[in-house]
């Protein structure tokens, strides 16, 4: 699958109206697609055991979407045969008293990977510059000093600094993949409505969801401006379609194999003296009787 179709390049000016939500490319139906995803989270397991082995970097995969677009589904199909012990998933909400209490990256930067782990955030730091700026009274209901929350130019600093953020991690190791699941405002209304008349679904349902559609105009502003302007070579963002969920977590799969495998990592060379140890203990446990 060709990938660089839903790449936002750095530099450049993104029109989300180019970007079909319901494009499937060459698959007609999904069967083809769920054999290539189940291929993809094979190489993904064993591209994941080498990160772990090889130890000096990390992935970081960031989601952001409009509510019901996929971003539960895509993580768990798409991370479905990853090593749990290699793998950490943080889901980012409302920010608590304490994350309120320090900049808006602090709560991030305490839930990145590890060096050898994959690490997922649902939501993350973007949230600081999208519903933030949807709800101008969340920020102006901030502990921070009055000049920081009544600055004109506060996204623009703000991007500039989750670029330098990025890039400060890319050149320590951590790799960085952003998704934005782009999602239709009919197919969120059909999957609102399954959420309301299929019982098992009811518990996803928050008619504070409802409420956040009659923003849908400015989430998509915030959007394009935020992508635009955080999408770089160290820290790309990938314009998903999600109309189809099917094609969404091969999609995401594609991409995350793709970036594993360009990461050039190896299992630790075994050195003379291990190979001995190892020729020696193979020598006592053939032995033992």
């Amino acid at each position: 699958m060709n990938t660089d179709k839903f790449l936002v390049k750095e530099g450049s000016k993104l029109d989300l109206k180019k970007h079909a939500t319901g494009f499937t490319g060459d698959y007609t139906d999904k069967k083809q697609a769920v054999k290539d995803l189940q291929a993809n989270v094979e190489k993904l397991r064993q591209l994941q055991d080498v990160l772990y082995a090889d130890d000096s970097q990390s992935l970081l995969v960031i989601f952001q979407a409009m509510d019901a677009a996929g971003k539960d589904g895509a993580i768990e199909h798409v991370m479905s045969g990853v090593n749990p012990q290699g793998c950490h998933v943080v889901s980012f909400k409302q920010p608590s008293d304490e994350e309120r209490n320090h900049d808006y990256l602090w709560r991030c930067q305490k839930a990145l990977p590890a060096r050898g782990m994959i690490g997922i955030f649902n939501r993350s730091h973007y949230e600081e510059v999208l519903v933030v700026r949807v709800h101008p009274e969340i920020l102006q209901g901030s502990q921070m000093p009055a000049a920081v929350k009544n600055d004109k130019n506060i996204w623009k600093k703000r991007f500039d600094h989750i670029r330098d953020w990025e890039q400060h991690l890319a050149e320590n190791g951590t790799q960085i993949l952003k998704f934005f699941l782009n999602v239709s405002k009919d197919e969120q209304k059909q999957r609102f409505l399954d959420r309301i008349n299929e019982p098992v679904k009811n518990w996803k349902f928050a008619m504070s969801d409802v409420k956040e559609r009659g923003h849908w105009d400015d989430y998509m502003k915030a959007y394009t401006e935020a992508l635009s302007a955080t999408s770089t070579k160290a820290a790309p963002w990938y314009v998903i379609p999600a109309d189809k969920k099917w094609f969404t977590r091969l999609a995401v799969s594609e991409i995350i194999v793709k970036k594993l495998e360009s990461m050039k990592l190896s299992y630790p060379a075994v050195t003379e003296q291990h190979k001995i140890e190892l020729a020696e203990a193979k020598k006592l446990l053939e032995a033992e009787k």
